[in-house]
Formats: structure tokens, C-alpha cells, sequence
């Protein structure tokens, strides 16, 4: 099974059935001391410290990999409201935490999109023959529009209040 993972407080598409609870996972990592004086030089010249962006990426990955397990020992479908936390544990070594809300979810109904008319389903578009028609019976995507305003239109705010 696989749980899908939405930063959002929601799933798009799907309808939460079930809200399960929270889920976290979390890794606490140190980079080689050499490569973390490599890192140092580059800081001093500029640049992308490619060590600890490794070490970021991999630390990422496994504390969702953590969490995941947890949702799915509780059955989920997916986690909600994914976030991501950071903090510094000791000189050299920090936390990555990932949190969310584990859910179960089902799949929604899709509704038929109708493109050539904005007719609703089972009635025959409405044509007029020969016949020009008149603004009200024009479907609101056909109709004129008014001409928007423009911001020399709209009041102006003044924070001096003159």
C-alpha cells in the first residue's frame, strides 16, 4: 500500500473518510568532520555547500520514510498537513522532524466536464436559428464583458490620512 503524502489539509481528488492521528518521524544527523571542514573553506569563497545539502536531502527522506511507517501500521491512506521542522541537537548534529495527519481516504466521483456547450447533461444544446441572440440567453462565458476597472478607477488609500 502506498500512503500518499499531501502538504495541504487535504488530499486532491479524495474525500477524507477518517482522520486517524498525528504521525511524525525523525532523524538526527552529524556530517564527517572532514567533509565538514571542507565545508568550512567553501564558506569562506562562496558557493553551495553540496555536504550538508546530501546530508539535508538524505535526513529528509528518511524521517518521511519513518513516518510513513507509522501510517501505515495505523492503516492509513495518506498524511495530511505535512510539515517539516528543524533544530540543533548538539555542536555538529541536528534534527530533521516530519509531522502530519495520518487519514484514510477514498478516491471522489468525477464530474463529466462539458466543454462544446454549457448545457447541463441530458438536454440538446440550445441553437437558435438564424436568429441573433440576445445577451441573456448567451452563456456567461460568450456574453461581453463590462470593461474592468482600472486602477486610476478604485480609491486610493493614504496612510497619512489627508
Amino acid at each position: 500500500m502506498t500512503v500518499q503524502l499531501s502538504n495541504l489539509e487535504h488530499l486532491p481528488n479524495y474525500q477524507i473518510t477518517e482522520r486517524l492521528d498525528v504521525v511524525y518521524g525523525s532523524t538526527v544527523r552529524s556530517k564527517h568532520v572532514g567533509k565538514d571542514l571542507f565545508a568550512g573553506l567553501k564558506n569562506i569563497v562562496g558557493g553551495e555547500l553540496t555536504a550538508y545539502t546530501e546530508l539535508l536531502e538524505e535526513s529528509r527522506q528518511e524521517a518521511i520514510d519513518r513516518m510513513v511507517v507509522k501510517a501505515e501500521a495505523l492503516g492509513a491512506d495518506a498524511v495530511v498537513g505535512l510539515r517539516f521542522s528543524t533544530s540543533s541537537i548538539a555542536q555538529g548534529a541536528a534534527e530533521l522532524f516530519v509531522y502530519g495527519t495520518a487519514v484514510k481516504a477514498v478516491p471522489m466521483q468525477q464530474q463529466p466536464v462539458y466543454q462544446s456547450t454549457n448545457q447541463p447533461p441530458n438536454q440538446p444544446p440550445n441553437h437558435h436559428s438564424g436568429h441573433s441572440q440576445n445577451e441573456e440567453s448567451m452563456p456567461s462565458a460568450v456574453q461581453p464583458s463590462k470593461p474592468a476597472q482600472t486602477s486610476d478607477d478604485l480609491p486610493r488609500f493614504n496612510p497619512f490620512g489627508e
